[in-house]
């Protein structure tokens, strides 16, 4: 018998009842974004809630099976986070969006207030839905859950780097009790073993939760194949939640209804060269102050490459500051490689920089001016721009006016091109701060490789 819900189609969904998303940065969205397209669904993001949402018709889009609005609500006060996922809600619905995918940091970065619970808290409410089954693994990143517990590159989350992220440090790995301080629901979870028996030992535990008054179910995963078994499991329920990997997991169910996983059944019909970036310009915004930037940024340094630092200390008026660096940019040299402007800095610093202007004044200060210099870099020609980190991500797209874009190809696992669907012809890369290997910057801001001789000459 069918596993997916009576009357929902075996393949992507195309005109009819879209899978909708709702991203808590943009860089989880383009994450999230490139896993659907990579299981074969035809995916476009947006960056907040477009406008002439509750107004008039449906907007008309081209053709998509899934689609995902980006939001910057992942570090704001929790009324504001629960305000803009419903804004977010109330569009996909508009646009006919069937199943609703809200999706989290693998990492599960939160605070004791939220804002991953409230936002459940409120979608399940206007959903109807229940049980909600959750989870942050996603192996492809070393994300995994094993008995509740959260792991990051093999290490327990309350051990790893992110017990000293500067924002949301997470000093607990336990996934129950983490979720259970920010929410007026019940928590159960779902073990491996479960897992490891398929789709129907998965619903009939989702069921059993339900009866014990759980809300949310947390599964564990730590595999790809047991995430596509939780997709499976998951295809009837109104709202799911997660990190990327369950997501990919749901999209696949989408695309092969009751083919066995591995077995798309359907090709991914996105993948070609329209997806790569235009050749052209390219330069390197980072503000990510993640472990692995910092190295990336190293790693150009170490090539060579001309190298700004946003001193919000030295600096403060984001205007001054964003005129110096594109001074800064006017003047270089050609042929000097692709430039990196940046304020990301190790731990250390980043307090003293909050000591000096305060936590908020000083990241409002950044995200200003680097919002100014990524259109005054796009008024003067740069048709690839390189963002590291959600911040900063979240700040490029809102000073260029970019609202809709198609998924293009990745650069790396969960990084990819974007195109917008419409303005000027420009790509942008996306890049979550703990995302790639250390040359991932150095060989997406390189100038590409010249066309390859027809005749066959090497």
């Amino acid at each position: 018998m069918n596993e997916r819900q009576e009357g929902r189609e075996t393949e992507p969904t195309g005109g009819g009842a879209p899978l909708g998303v709702i991203a808590d940065d943009f860089t989880g969205a383009t994450d999230v974004a490139v896993a659907l397209r990579r299981a074969g669904l035809r995916t476009l993001l947006f960056f907040g809630v477009p406008d002439g949402a509750s107004e008039g018709p449906p907007t008309q889009l081209p053709q998509h099976d899934a689609l995902v609005v980006a939001l910057k609500s992942r570090m704001v006060p929790a009324a504001d986070a629960v305000a803009s996922s419903m804004a977010a809600l109330e569009w996909l619905r508009e646009q006919g969006a069937g199943q609703i995918y809200f999706k989290f940091c693998s990492t599960f970065d939160s605070t004791p207030r939220g804002n991953i619970g409230p936002v459940l808290d409120a979608l399940a409410e206007a959903t109807g839905a229940g049980p909600v089954p959750l989870t942050p693994s996603s192996p492809e990143h070393r994300r995994t859950q094993y008995q509740g517990c959260l792991f990051v590159d093999d290490v327990l989350l309350g051990e790893s780097h992110m017990r000293d992220h500067p924002v949301t440090p997470m000093t607990d790995s336990y996934l129950p009790r983490l979720l259970r301080a920010q929410t007026r629901e019940q928590v159960d979870l779902i073990g491996l073993g479960t897992v490891r028996r398929g789709p129907a030992a998965v619903r009939a535990a989702l069921t059993d939760a339900a009866a014990r008054g759980a809300r949310y179910v947390l599964t564990d995963g730590i595999e790809e194949s047991d995430l596509r078994t939780l997709g499976r499991a998951a295809l009837d329920a109104p709202l799911v939640a997660g990190a990327a990997g369950l997501a990919a997991g749901l999209a696949y169910a989408y695309a092969t209804g009751e083919k066995e996983p591995g077995d798309t059944g359907n090709a991914d019909h996105t993948d070609d060269s329209s997806g790569d970036p235009p050749g052209g310009p390219a330069v390197v915004l980072s503000g990510s102050c993640s472990r692995r930037t910092l190295e990336q940024l190293a790693a150009l340094a170490d090539a060579g490459r001309p190298m700004y630092y946003l001193d919000a200390v030295a600096a403060p008026d984001p205007v001054a500051l964003a005129d110096a660096a594109l001074a800064w940019y006017d003047a270089l040299p050609a042929g000097g490689g692709a430039p990196v402007l940046y304020s990301s800095v190790a731990p250390r610093q980043l307090r003293e920089v909050q000591r000096a202007l305060g936590t908020e004044r000083s990241a409002a200060v950044l995200e200003e001016a680097t919002g100014l210099i990524a259109s005054g870099l796009a008024g003067r020609g740069v048709l690839r721009l390189i963002a590291a980190g959600g911040e900063t991500s979240g700040a490029v797209v809102a000073a260029l006016g970019v609202t809709g874009a198609r998924v293009g190809t990745e650069a790396a696992r969960g990084v990819p091109w974007i195109h917008p669907l419409a303005g000027r012809p420009l790509a942008l890369l996306l890049k979550s701060g703990n995302f790639g290997g250390p040359g991932l910057l150095t060989d997406v801001s390189a100038a590409p490789a010249a066309p390859a001789d027809p005749g066959g000459a090497r």
